[in-house]
This record gives structure tokens, sequence and C-alpha cells, in this order.
């Protein structure tokens, strides 16, 4: 007796395990992680509808202009068409533009080239040299307004001049503490400046009280993190961003990404996050939004879900290796905040994979790549629920 009821039991708990098995195959697959709204419609502006060929460093928007930096001059978009290409023979300092700021008080654009700083108001260029001002040196990685003063980070430190007075102000290892003296970008704070330093980590500035306060990697290690929020994660400094709604600034390096919010840091590497690549060549954030322009596509982490989604070609891989000569269909790649992936496709996608910078015009993106300017739209509700109908199939 006390046999056949044991042989029942394991014959009902094989059927049990069996039945669970069945229902949990059958389920459908869960709903990706929650996400932003996706961006799945790119314009992309290349060589093959009149854009200049070759790399577009940086973007930035003003109203409906779009200004941008390229290899071969500085380019202006209005209301989505391009307008005109300026280079060195309409008077712009250098071809290779690295920067552009807009001062809405006066409407002047100034742009950091390879060639001196540019102003450009009233249809007319005014160049700033290192012979001709106070400007550091003639390689302009980067240029900001901030009030009456227009700061240039250059290659021999950084250069402030007072627009009002024409007076020039130089701050470099001489001066300030800089390890070293290659300024690579520049972000505007709320009372402070913010530098990246190629080498040298962050620097910040107190315009109130005139004094410096470095950020290095405490750990002086070149290749590896002892720890992973123990302080600014790498002294190559390609790119830092000021974010008023978090009061965080943001600093992309070729080793990571860290953020900072005035009491801890906020480490990410490729292999603990969503981040696609560590090499960061631009960064920005508002909101709870985080962006890096990485060499493998555009990395967007939402920190309050702690979701990211990166968006590139889909054949990003044959575009890095020059197999391909333009970009196909897009890739969108979400990671939640527990590493579940989910991919999706568009039909239309990034110019390509290796992305340098960023800028918003109210909810659209604009991305500088390596091979053009792209426009992101974002996604209807409706392109919403096919997307999350594909992901449920994958």
């Amino acid at each position: 007796m006390r046999t056949r009821w044991m042989a029942q039991f394991w014959r009902m708990a094989a059927m049990a395990v069996l039945a669970a098995a069945v229902a949990q195959a059958q389920a459908p697959a869960p709903k990706p992680a929650h996400t932003p709204p996706l961006y799945t419609h790119w314009i992309n502006y290349t060589a093959a509808n009149g854009f200049p060929a070759g790399e577009v460093y940086c973007v930035t928007v003003d109203g409906n202009r779009v200004w941008a930096g390229t290899s071969h001059g500085l380019v202006l978009i209005e209301n989505g068409r391009i307008r005109k290409v300026f280079t060195p023979a309409d008077g712009l300092a250098g071809r290779v533009v690295m920067s552009v700021a807009v001062d809405h008080k006066t409407g002047s654009v100034w742009a950091a080239t390879f060639g001196g700083l540019s102003r450009y108001s009233g249809g007319q260029f005014t160049n700033y040299t290192n012979l001709s001002s106070g400007l550091a040196n003639d390689l302009v990685y980067a240029v900001a307004v901030q009030g009456r003063y227009v700061w240039a980070a250059t290659a021999a430190g950084v250069s402030r001049l007072n627009t009002y007075t024409g007076d020039w102000t130089i701050y470099n290892e001489l001066n300030s503490p800089f390890e070293e003296p290659w300024a690579y970008a520049i972000a505007v704070g709320e009372g402070k400046m913010y530098f990246g330093l190629w080498g040298g980590g962050v620097l910040v500035y107190d315009l109130a009280g005139h004094y410096w306060r470095p950020y290095t990697d405490p750990d002086e290690s070149m290749e590896i993190v002892l720890y992973r929020n123990q302080g600014l994660i790498h002294n190559i400094v390609s790119s830092v961003a000021y974010n008023p709604g978090t009061k965080m600034f943001w600093a992309g390096t070729y080793f990571g990404l860290s953020g900072y919010d005035g009491r801890d840091w906020h480490n990410y590497l490729t292999k603990d996050s969503g981040l696609v690549s560590n090499f960061i060549n631009g960064v920005q954030s508002r909101g709870e939004m985080v962006w890096a322009a990485t060499q493998q596509g555009l990395s967007e982490l939402d920190t309050k879900t702690n979701t990211w989604v990166t968006y590139r070609p889909a054949n990003w891989a044959a575009l890095d290796a020059a197999k391909a000569k333009e970009a196909e269909r897009g890739e969108i790649l979400i990671t939640g905040p527990h590493g579940r992936k989910t991919r999706l496709e568009t039909a239309t996608s990034l110019a390509h994979n290796y992305i340098l910078n960023v800028a918003f015009e109210g909810r659209d993106i604009w991305v500088a790549t390596a091979d053009g300017l792209s426009h992101g739209i974002l996604q209807s509700e409706r392109e919403e629920g096919n997307h999350e109908s594909a992901a449920k199939r994958r």
C-alpha cells in the first residue's frame, strides 16, 4: 500500500512539473523594460544631398537654425534646408570647426576652429588668433558664451574674452592647477565653469570666488578602474556637460562615463552597464537623461530607471570597417536595469555609428557623426505599439 501511494505521488509531481514547464513555454515574452520614447525616424545630411563630406564635430541649435561644425567648414541649416557652407574663403578662421556657441543676447555665432576663434555677426566674420589677440593657441577645441564673456578651450590653456572691454585672460599651468594645458571641452554651469582636459581630468572654476577645483582619477591608473565610483573614471576627458535640473556635471572620457552630483560619483563602463562603448567623444544631459556619443553608437541613460537605449546603424560593423558606404536600417538596443536586452530595427538610421556630439531641438535630436549630420524624430504612439509587438516576437 505504501509503495503504491509513493508511486502515485511521484507521478502527480512529475505531471505538475511538466504542466508548469508547458505553461512557461507558452507564456508571452515579457515586455521590454520601461524606456524613454524612442527615436525611430532619421533624416540624414550627407554628401549625397549637398552636405560637406566627412566628419561633423559639433552641432548647435538656435531656434529654427542649426549650426554644424565640420571638417570642411561651418554649415548653416534653416528650416531643415542647407542654406550655406562657410569656409575660409568666406572669412572663417579655419576650415575645421570643432565647436559652435550662440550668444542669444547679441545673435553672434562663435566658432572654435583649428585656425583660431571666429565670431559671425551681421553677415561678417571677425577672427581672433594667437598673434592678433589674447587667444592662447590657434587650435581651439571648444567655445562657450557665459554672459559678457566668451571662453575658448585651446591646446595651450583656456582663454576668456570680455566682449564689453575687449580684455583677454589666459589660464594655463602658470597660474592655474592645470596638470595638462590641453583643454578639450567647456560647459557653463550655475556660477561655475567646467573644463575637460586631455590628461588633466576636469577643472571647475568658481566665478564668484575666482578659484579652481580639480577632479582627477584618484588611482592615477591609465588602464584600470580599482573601485567603480571612487572618483573621475579617467584623466583623458573629451567632453563635459552640466545639467541644471539635477545639479550634476558629466564627463565623457576615452575610458568610460562619469557623473558627479556634488557628493557622489556615478561611473559607467560597458562591462557593468548598457553603455555601448567606453570611448566617448561627447556628452550631454537634460532632465533625467544622459547622452554619450561613442565610437560604436549613441547611448542614452535614463538615470531614474537605470535603463539604457543605444542607437546605431544595423550594419555598423561594416561601416566601422569601411566595408559599407552608407547606413542601411537602424538598430536600437535597450538594456534594462537588470541587464535584460531587447533589440529593435527601424527603417531609417543614423548616418554613421561613430558619434561625435548631440544637440536638442525641442523633443527632436541632432547628432554629429563621422559621416554626416542626423536629425532624429521621436516615434508616434502607433509606432510604439508596433515595436512592442516586434520585441515580443524576437
